[in-house]
């Protein structure tokens, strides 16, 4: 059952990774290890012997698995052991997941399950990638059918020259941070964050890119020679040629016409429907146990006539042509108490975002596969699809892959433009509420984010749109059509999902899927520069609502002032068993986060509350400095001279020598207990006492 250990190593960009099979996992249909530097990650790949009953889609579970020992930690919370996934492993099964999913055969209904372990990990050589290489080698080494390998790699980019898989503090300093994959024919899939790039500096990347992937799949091509199991034969679903001549002759003119050019969506899914719905009626008798087959049938037609009318004519379902944007209208403020809220509405799709601001203790701690012990997200964005937004009638769940996929999606193309915490000290949560959806709700879900943070007066950089493109590649002709703004018809029915987000100046995020079996640099190109013209558009519908952020916050939004005190001093603030700070919280009704740095914040609805607050800690940590001038009241009289308050911490005297430059008898002369006095410190000795001359009375 356990084999002999294989090992193998490809030197990638100068970093060596480490391919080993054979020794572990045994019972799994593939398996191996893959290392990089400290970082191992372990996958496994399993299949059910036979089809899933009643399946008509692919079965495919892609599970990475974050352990909390790879790091050299104990998990969070009471039992000590890791629970449901992050989002973080979610999104990195995600991206393994999406490369491989094409390339499985057509009918192939067996559960397919693949499980990425990360067992140790350095924080310079990143798991997810290591994970996706995993991946593809598991299954060319397995019995499973799978028509790759693939390769994976990370591009960054550094005073203008491309970096392979980055280091993390190469990371810091990128412009872009470029997941791709690919066979060595084709591009499959990117992920992309970038730095408002050009549409060519990121094709240069992506094809950059490439030119590794072509390695990594020889490397793997080269394992599976030495060292893979002989491919199953397995059984493929497919139609009868009887069932399907019968209803070919039977439905087909009717499916056209049903299927001809209309805005409506509505409207056009019922016309489908009434004759979908006749044609299962009518061969219910004849067909009686072949179903799925008639609706395994009933989707290719529909597709076919589909993508053939986009192909022939360049008429889309709704009636559109290929670069035409829906209609689109935005508005926003429309929910009083709420401190930003945004409504974009493209077609039948329209997102309501809400955004809501708080102190930065209000962020979100993380636990994960890294170092930082106190690392934690002050920018937040998530996505919500309920049921009716599809007109669906079924209960709520929680939020599933692809909800916290299209959050992210969503989130990484707003940070370029986010304000820093020292330019806005808040921690920022918006939630795209999808009211209704008809295809590319993620990338509305940007437009509506970047009106409610315009709305609220967040300070971003600039307004970033987003739009989705699809792809319609005809086989036979070779004919290619790119469709700008896809509606959900055309992703079902297309090869191609490919969202690109951005800002005037350039790029800030990409998200790019693939049903066949990977593009070239010609569709890349073109897919780009017609995305650019159309978010452009988009931008202009956006910037009409509202041109730039408020100048001001939402009368229910919390008011922060930020300010640094000595570190030293942060124990006098917080007191005994936070006595002091307590009693500062009690009297003004604000919020205080003190940081290690020394930096305070405090937040309230009511700003003269945070001035008063804010006083009373200066007043705590006040320090004279010798030169410098300050009010006070005078609170003591002595025989040698006054003794004023010059903060609520600290009290200086003035000697009677130095009331005036004038000879002085009485300090009653000159100052009284309750005046306010100008004085100037002219020495703080070695206890803390501090000396005082007297600048002026103030008078009244």
């Amino acid at each position: 059952m356990f084999g002999v250990e294989k090992n193998y190593k490809l030197t990638l960009a100068g970093k060596d990774i480490e391919i080993k099979t054979g020794k572990y996992c045994g019972q799994a249909n593939g398996t191996c290890q893959v290392k990089c530097g400290d970082t191992i990650v372990m996958v496994n790949v399993t299949m059910s012997e036979k089809a899933r009953e009643g399946a008509d889609f692919f079965p495919l579970c892609v599970d990475f698995e974050e352990k909390m020992y790879s790091i050299g930690k104990f998990p969070g919370g009471f039992k000590k052991r890791e629970g449901r996934a992050s989002d973080q492993a979610i999104l990195y099964s995600r991206l393994i997941d999406r490369p491989i999913r094409p390339l499985f055969p057509k009918g192939f209904y067996n559960d397919v399950a693949v499980v990425a372990t990360a067992l140790s990990v350095d924080p310079d050589y990143p798991p997810e990638i290591l994970a996706m290489i995993g991946s593809s080698v598991a299954l060319s080494v397995s019995d499973i059918p799978f028509a790759g390998p693939t390769g994976s790699v990370v591009v960054g980019c550094i005073d203008d020259e491309f970096v392979i898989n980055p280091t993390q503090e190469e990371c810091e300093k990128s412009t872009m941070h470029v997941v791709v994959s690919g066979t060595k024919e084709a591009i499959l899939m990117v992920e992309a964050g970038a730095k408002e790039v050009s549409e060519e500096q990121m094709t240069n990347a992506i094809l950059y890119a490439h030119g590794f992937i072509k390695e990594i799949v020889a490397f793997i091509e080269d394992i599976a020679k030495d060292t893979g199991k002989e491919k199953k034969v397995v059984e493929l679903f497919h139609v009868g040629e009887d069932l399907e001549k019968d209803i070919r002759d039977y439905v087909t003119e009717n499916l056209k016409a049903a299927m001809e050019p209309l805005a409506d969506k509505v409207a056009f899914n019922e016309r489908i429907d009434a004759v979908l719905t006749d044609c299962r009626e009518h061969f219910a008798e004849k067909y009686e146990d072949r179903e799925q087959e008639i609706n395994e049938l009933l989707y290719k037609m529909q597709k076919e006539i589909v993508r053939k009318n986009i192909i022939e004519t360049g008429v889309r379902p709704d009636g559109r042509s290929t670069k035409q944007i829906r209609p689109i209208w935005c508005e926003v403020g429309i929910l009083p108490r709420v401190h930003g809220t945004g409504v974009f509405t493209r077609g039948e799709t329209q997102i309501l975002n809400c955004l809501t601001l708080a102190t930065i203790s209000e962020a979100q701690r993380i636990e994960g596969l890294d170092d930082e012990e106190n690392a934690y997200k002050r920018y937040i964005h998530q996505y919500n699809m309920p049921p009716y937004a599809t007109g669906e009638a079924r209960n709520l769940k929680s939020p599933g892959r692809r909800e916290i996929g299209h959050g992210a999606l969503a989130e990484r193309s707003l940070i370029p433009v986010i304000p820093s915490e020292e330019e806005f000290p808040y921690a920022l949560r918006l939630v795209s509420e999808v009211l209704s959806s008809n295809g590319s709700s993620s990338m509305a879900s940007v437009c509506a984010s970047t009106l409610s943070l315009m709305d609220a007066g967040v300070p971003i950089k600039a307004p970033v749109s987003g739009v989705a493109m699809g792809l319609i590649k005809d086989e036979e002709s070779g004919k290619v059509v790119v469709l700008t703004d896809i509606q959900g018809l055309e992703d079902f029915y297309g090869d191609m999902d490919f969202k690109v987000a951005g800002t005037t100046k350039g790029i800030t995020a990409i998200q790019m899927d693939i049903k066949i079996k990977g593009i070239d640099e010609s569709i890349l190109k073109t897919a780009l520069s017609q995305a650019r013209e159309g978010r452009l558009e988009i931008m202009e519908k956006m910037v009409a609502t509202i041109s730039e952020s408020r100048d001001h916050l939402s009368v229910y939004a919390p008011k922060i002032i930020s300010f640094k005190i000595n570190p030293e001093k942060i124990g006098e603030v917080i007191g005994q068993g936070g006595k002091t700070i307590n009693k500062i919280i009690e009297k003004t009704g604000v919020k205080i986060d003190i940081n290690d740095d020394g930096t305070v914040m405090i937040s309230s609805a009511n700003i003269e509350a945070c001035n008063e607050a804010k006083k009373i800690i200066e007043d705590i940590v006040f320090v004279p400095e010798i030169g410098e001038r300050y009010t006070g009241t005078v609170v003591r009289i002595m025989q040698f001279g006054a003794f004023v308050e010059i903060s609520s911490s600290c009290d200086g005297m003035i000697h009677i020598s130095k009331l005036s430059s004038k000879r002085v008898d009485r300090v009653e002369s000159v100052v009284n207990i309750g005046d306010r006095v100008e004085v100037e410190v002219i020495k703080v000795d070695e206890k803390g006492r501090v000396d005082l001359k007297l600048i002026k009375k103030i008078e009244g």
